[in-house]
């Protein structure tokens, strides 16, 4: 009760110190609304108001990505915690699917930085309207997790003798770099031999989605398959 009393002296501050303040139940909803929209920064808010954002954004809901963003800056919120957000998601909810994505949140940081606030607020705009409207694809987040699994379950599985270091001759007499075929040895720089240890030689990890600059990598992937089968 002393802090909204306290608030409610302070929304008059300004003006005349002998005016009377009227203390009625639409000052107290007003005020409160107010203490919540600028305080309520470490709370349940705080991480409801990061998450209608992150939605609004994988959703491609630029008048929504928008709201959000501007109510937290408006909150008080750090805007350098909004636009990381904004890079973790150009990574995992667009990824490749729009490279540039990634860049332009990044810009965003830089932009900010460098004019400062509020009119560097147009630019984390500008980023946020990019990203909700960017083609989407979560292949990146995926493939990290299959990777990710395959390491906890299988530990430090050798590196083939083959794509291994041999800068000395002892390492080259035992057979490190035996047998390796240098890609700009043949056509379109693309050659047909094992990468990944002898366990997960059956793995493929990256699937890239049919949307955005990945449909050019499906096909990207499937002429250099065809050029590994012809050299077998």
């Amino acid at each position: 009760a002393y802090n909204i009393l306290e608030l409610a002296v302070g929304a008059y501050s300004g003006e005349d110190r002998q005016k009377v303040i009227e203390i009625d139940t639409a000052l107290i909803e007003n005020i409160i609304q107010k203490k919540a929209l600028l305080y309520d920064k470490n709370g349940e808010e705080h991480f409801n108001l990061i998450s209608a954002l992150h939605k609004s954004m994988r959703d491609s809901d630029p008048d929504a990505a928008v709201y959000w963003t501007v109510r937290m800056l408006e909150s008080g919120e750090d805007p350098l915690y909004i636009i990381r957000r904004m890079v973790r998601f150009a990574s995992e909810d667009i990824g490749l699917a729009d490279p540039n994505a990634l860049q332009v949140a990044i810009s965003a940081k830089q932009s900010f930085e460098f004019i400062g606030p509020p009119e560097g607020y147009l630019a984390i705009i500008e980023a946020v309207i990019y990203l909700a409207l960017a083609p989407k694809s979560n292949s990146l987040y995926t493939t990290y997790k299959k990777v990710k699994s395959d390491v906890e379950e299988f530990g430090s599985l050798p590196v083939p003798y083959h794509i291994r270091n041999a800068p000395t001759r002892l390492m080259k007499d035992i057979g490190y770099g035996k047998g390796y075929k240098y890609a700009h040895d043949y056509n379109d720089a693309v050659v047909d031999q094992a990468h990944l240890p002898e366990k997960l030689l059956a793995r493929k990890y990256y699937s890239p989605a049919d949307r955005g600059f990945e449909k050019e990598l499906i096909n990207r992937l499937k002429a250099i398959n065809i050029l590994k089968k012809k050299q077998k």
